[in-house]
Order: C-alpha cells, then sequence, then structure tokens
C-alpha cells in the first residue's frame, strides 16, 4: 500500500463480501436516507451493487454513485453511447462491445428498484433494464468525475450517508471534504490514518471511529487491475487479481451497538509488569489485552485498541507522538538508544532504553478499586 500511495495507484476495489460483513451493522441508519457512492463506477463497483440490490430490503430514499473519468474498469460491465438525436443508449451484460474506449465519468441516480423480468427476483439485469426505461437516471457528467468537482459536492450534499473506498493517496483529503460537508459516511482507508494530524483529534473528539469488521489487522482482499505490479499476497480466481491488504481499515461517524461493548480486563496493575515511560508520565502497556483493571492514570497502548475502543469505558488523551518529551532530555548523557521521531521509551538496562512503538495514551474512566494488600 505505501507502494501504491507513492505511485499515487489507487485502484483498489472492495469485494461484495466486505461490504457486506460491515454494512450489516448500520441497517437502522440507512432506511428512508439518500447514500452516496461517491468513488465508484456504476455497475463496476460492489458499493453500488451492494445498494442497488439491497435497495427496499435498506429502505432507501436514494442511491447515488459516481466515478473517476481515469477509472480504468469503466465499460468493463456497461457501456453507453449517445445517438445523433443526443439520447443516451448503453449496453449491459452479453451486449458489450470489445472496441469499446469511452472512459467518459456517469453518475447513476436510483430511486427504484423492483423485477422486470418476473423470474421473482431482483439482480443486475432487472437494474440495467429501469435504466433504460429511463425509471432511473443514467447521465454523463460534466467534470472529471472527482469527489472535490462542483457538481460531486452539490450531490454531496444532497445526500445523507457517504460509503465507499475513496483513494489511499487522497484520504486525508476526503475525510476534510466529509466533515465539511457535515455528512455521515463509512470508509476504507489505511489503518496508519489513525496516527494523520488530520485524523487523530477527530478520533479524540468522538467525531470519527474505527468500523466493526475491519480495525488494522487480519488481512482484507482487494481486486486490482492487471498492471498493478506483481508483488507477495496476490492470488488470480477466474482471471481476476487480488491484493491482500493487511492494515486496511472501516473508517466511520455512525454509531453502532456494539461499539459501546465493554472490553473485559482482566489484569491487575503492578509496577514490575507495567514500567513507567522514561520521557512521560504514564505506563507503558504492550498489548490490548494487558490493559490493567484497576490503574487510573494514563496508560499507552498500541494503535490497536481503537479496534477495541468504548468511549463509555475509556478516555483518549493522545498520541506519543505528540506527547513524549526528548528523550536526550531526560537520561544520561551517555545513554543507549534508539534515535529518532517523538516516542516513548522504557528503560531496560543500565543506561540503557528501548524505544517503543506508536502509542496512544489512554485512561480508564471506571477503574476496579485495588485490591487491599494482607
Amino acid at each position: 500500500m505505501n507502494a501504491a500511495l507513492k505511485a499515487k495507484n489507487d485502484e483498489f476495489y472492495t469485494l461484495l463480501t466486505d461490504i457486506e460483513k460491515e454494512m450489516r451493522y448500520y441497517r437502522k441508519h440507512f432506511k428512508g436516507k439518500t447514500v452516496l457512492c461517491n468513488c465508484d463506477d456504476p455497475f463496476e463497483s460492489n458499493f453500488f451493487k451492494y445498494f442497488v440490490l439491497n435497495f427496499n430490503r435498506l429502505g432507501l430514499k436514494k442511491l447515488i454513485a459516481t466515478c473517476y473519468h481515469t477509472s480504468p474498469i469503466v465499460g468493463q460491465q456497461l457501456q453507453y453511447r449517445y445517438d445523433k438525436d443526443g439520447q443516451m443508449s448503453f449496453l449491459f451484460g452479453d451486449e458489450l462491445d470489445e472496441k469499446y474506449s469511452e472512459k467518459h465519468p456517469y453518475k447513476a441516480v436510483v430511486t427504484k428498484v423492483y423485477d422486470t423480468s418476473g423470474d421473482g427476483g431482483i439482480d443486475m439485469l432487472d437494474v440495467a433494464e429501469l435504466f433504460k426505461s429511463g425509471e432511473n437516471e443514467l447521465t454523463e457528467l460534466e467534470g472529471d468525475g472527482d469527489f472535490r468537482s462542483q457538481e460531486c459536492l452539490h450531490l454531496l450534499d444532497e445526500s445523507d450517508i457517504v460509503v465507499t473506498n475513496p483513494p489511499f493517496s487522497l484520504f486525508r483529503e476526503y475525510v476534510a471534504v466529509m466533515m465539511e460537508h457535515k455528512k455521515h459516511f463509512i470508509i476504507i482507508g489505511n489503518s496508519n490514518a489513525i496516527t494523520y494530524k488530520e485524523v487523530f483529534p477527530l478520533i479524540m473528539q468522538n467525531r470519527l471511529w474505527l468500523g466493526v469488521t475491519r480495525s488494522g489487522t487480519g488481512s482484507m482482499w482487494f481486486r486490482i487491475m492487471d498492471d498493478f505490479p506483481e508483488k507477495s499476497g496476490q492470488k488470480i480466481e477466474n482471471g481476476i487479481r487480488y491484493q491482500t491488504i493487511g492494515n486496511s481499515a472501516w473508517f466511520t461517524n455512525l454509531d453502532v451497538k456494539k461499539r459501546h461493548e465493554e472490553l473485559i480486563l482482566v489484569k491487575r496493575y503492578s509496577p514490575e509488569n507495567y514500567p513507567s515511560y522514561t520521557n512521560y508520565d504514564a505506563i507503558e502497556v504492550s498489548k490490548v489485552a494487558d490493559i490493567p483493571c484497576d490503574y487510573s492514570g494514563m496508560m499507552g497502548v498500541p494503535i490497536t485498541f481503537l479496534g477495541k475502543y468504548n468511549p463509555d469505558q475509556f478516555e483518549i488523551l493522545g498520541l506519543s507522538s505528540t506527547m513524549a518529551k526528548p528523550i536526550d532530555e531526560c537520561v544520561e548523557p551517555d545513554a543507549e538508544y534508539i534515535k529518532g521521531g517523538p516516542r516513548f521509551y522504557v528503560k531496560e538496562g543500565h543506561k540503557k532504553y528501548k524505544r517503543c512503538y506508536d502509542r496512544i495514551v489512554i485512561r480508564n474512566k471506571h477503574p476496579e478499586p485495588p485490591k487491599e494488600v494482607k
């Protein structure tokens, strides 16, 4: 993903199964709402497919999808053209033209979905037929489809909830636009975005948090294009290439019940097991499972803690990268330690100090009373 960021290669396409797993926690939020997928090729994107095929079950009011003009998958499942009278027509499924080369961005606006074929079910053929009949709207965009363009911002203002996988390289800007327009959203990003100076304050203020099924641990598969560089963590199934990315995560500002589940704490504090930092007044907790249940002071925990964060149980106070004092001001002149950006250090021997990974500083709002010493 880091290489993709440097190369501005943002074409990672989310699998339908991953979308289904996460969206099931937000169903109550969608009823009567307008959903916007503003980084998604209509008919190509699995976000669009999920919402259009579940349009009635979710009780949506409207679904809107737009895409970039540079998207490499435009025209693989739907192709459109204009006749001499300026009327749009399009090809779908078996009708696709192999020589099709149009790459103009367009928007899809869905307000109704029903069984047009009478076969008892709803699929993408029914959806295509509703566009052909004009009951739903398919129109070409005036600009390039960038989510920051004025026409796309107008669509954003029309929507209630945004759900998509925005370009990795534009994540900061994307979140800023969502906040500026005061939108609810469910999006995918690199879990390292937690530490961005534009993102972490939103987490501290409980204006943004991690989703349910993906919080930066394990693996998540994405569809990639044929010209994507070959590297480890790839596979090919039915002629389609996939890349696994272990540090991807869902980000949202829609509250769900699971976010308020209490993290069960079983460990108790002792100075021997929880060393204090040399350059900050807090204790080191190297694993989320080791958070002591009876400690009332400040603790440094791994960033994976956010996948278990319950705002009713804990308070987030900051990041080690902004709270740590310069280590050279806190140790002996001839001390041994690994140099680098601001981090917490713990003493591990005579004049030796260990540099910790990034830490989130937290406090337990309701610590258990410590056990009495007999």
